[in-house]
Parts: structure tokens; C-alpha cells; sequence
């Protein structure tokens, strides 16, 4: 039978979701746990990989098991064994084909950034100093939406098929003393959000006009596009399914 799991962690200490060798990362530490409990567990398969020191408010993984399960209690164990800086939200059980990465229709991704030293948002924020002009960063943000090829933003050094991704939305606001970027899109490449910030941030700082957003999404050109934000101020915040492929 297959479960679905949500979680949610404080990236700091982690390599990412993704096991790495000789780095410790969110899916080793959960696996381990559950290993502990659940005779016949093998591995659990995320939703997609985040950074090192990326937070994630919301993931999801699948697992298989031969057996069900009191998801309810099985949620309770979980939260008690692991660190206090993974949190499983919820476990239930969906259709034998659904996968947890696959079937993703959306994902939504938040950068934080603060203009004024704040000690209680220096892990959680990054603090950039430098006026910025928001209303710029939004006009260039709203042009990623007529493409779908972002090689631009993508790690060089990457495994993927094809550098196609559809976004749906793509807006910076100001959220009390926070700017706030918020994106949403079928499927990210690696990096891909940290690169696009550190372009809009560029724009935001007047280095570049807003129509080199155009010129940098056409060249295809990782060194082109603006350097990579630090990853501390960015958030894994919504992943959505169909509704179909849950069991009530």
C-alpha cells in the first residue's frame, strides 16, 4: 500500500532533501527514523530536492508498505524521534500509481529578504542593505511568464531532460519588514529560484534595465543571469496533487 507523508524542516543543518555521500540530509535522517518502526520500509521518494539550507514549510514524500498502518499514531512516532527541526504534518494513504514527485501539478516558492539588521531573521532572511525598486523587480518578474525555457537559471552542472518549465505566477510584495518573493511553476530546475532573485535583485538595484530580463531568458546563459542568492532566505512552501489521488 502506498502513503503519502508531509513534512516540513529548518534547513540549516541539512544537505538538502536529497541523501548525499558523506552529507546529512532530510531524507537520510527521516528514512533512518522510520526504518526504526516500520518492518519492510525501504526508502521514501520526495517531491524534489531543495538546497543545502533551503527550509521547506511544505514537502511531500511516498513510501510502500505490504501492511496498513494507524496513520495517526504512525505520525505521532515519527515527530517524537525526529529532530526538532523536521515536523511530519500528516500521513495518508493514496492510490497504488500516485508519486510523490511526479504527480506534482505545482510548486510555490517564497524568498525572504530584510533591509534592516534583525537579529531574530538573520538565519531565516537575507539581509541586503542596498535600496531596491520593487516596482521594477515586478515588471521584470511578470516577463518570466512568457517563456518556458529557463537554462539561463539553471545550475550548469545538471542531469535534467529539458530546461522547460511553465510559471504561473511571479511577484515580489512587501509583508511587514520583509520583501517577499513569491513564485509558482509546473516543476523548478536546480537553483533556478535563487538565480532568478539575484537577477530581479539586480534590476531592483538599477545594474540592469528591466528589459534584460528578455536578453538573459534568450541567451540561454547561466552567466548572463545574476549570481545566486544565499540559500537561507528561501522556502519550499506549497506543492499541489490532484485530489483523486488520495484515499478517504
Amino acid at each position: 500500500m502506498r502513503y503519502f507523508i508531509e513534512l516540513s524542516y529548518y534547513g540549516k543543518h541539512y544537505h538538502g532533501w536529497q541523501i548525499q555521500p558523506q552529507s546529512v540530509s532530510v531524507q537520510e535522517v527521516l528514512q533512518n527514523q522510520m526504518r526504526k518502526i516500520l518492518p519492510g520500509f525501504s526508502e521514501v521518494v520526495g517531491a524534489g530536492r531543495t538546497d543545502a539550507g533551503v527550509h521547506a514549510k511544505q514537502l511531500f514524500a511516498h513510501f510502500d508498505l505490504t501492511e496498513e498502518i494507524d496513520v495517526a499514531e504512525m505520525a505521532y512516532k515519527l515527530n517524537c524521534m525526529l529532530p526538532d527541526d523536521i515536523a511530519i504534518a500528516e500521513i495518508f494513504p493514496v492510490t497504488e500509481e500516485a508519486h510523490a514527485r511526479f504527480d506534482a501539478t505545482s510548486r510555490s516558492y517564497e524568498y525572504h529578504i530584510i533591509q534592516e539588521k534583525d537579529v531574530f531573521n538573520r538565519e531565516l532572511a537575507w539581509f541586503f542593505k542596498p535600496e531596491l525598486d520593487l516596482e521594477k523587480m515586478n515588471s521584470a518578474a511578470a516577463i518570466l511568464k512568457e517563456y518556458s525555457d529557463f537554462q539561463c537559471f539553471s545550475r550548469s552542472r545538471t542531469d535534467v531532460r529539458t530546461y522547460i518549465c511553465q510559471i504561473f505566477h511571479a511577484e515580489w510584495k512587501k509583508e511587514k519588514n520583509k520583501l517577499v518573493f513569491h513564485i509558482s511553476a509546473d516543476r523548478f530546475l536546480r537553483n533556478m529560484v535563487r538565480a532568478i532573485v539575484g537577477t530581479l535583485v539586480e534590476i531592483g538595484q538599477r545594474k540592469l534595465p528591466v528589459a534584460a530580463m528578455h536578453e538573459i531568458i534568450k541567451s540561454k546563459d547561466r552567466a548572463k543571469a545574476g549570481a545566486s542568492v544565499p540559500a537561507h532566505g528561501l522556502y519550499l512552501t506549497k506543492i499541489e496533487y490532484p485530489e483523486t489521488i488520495r484515499i478517504n
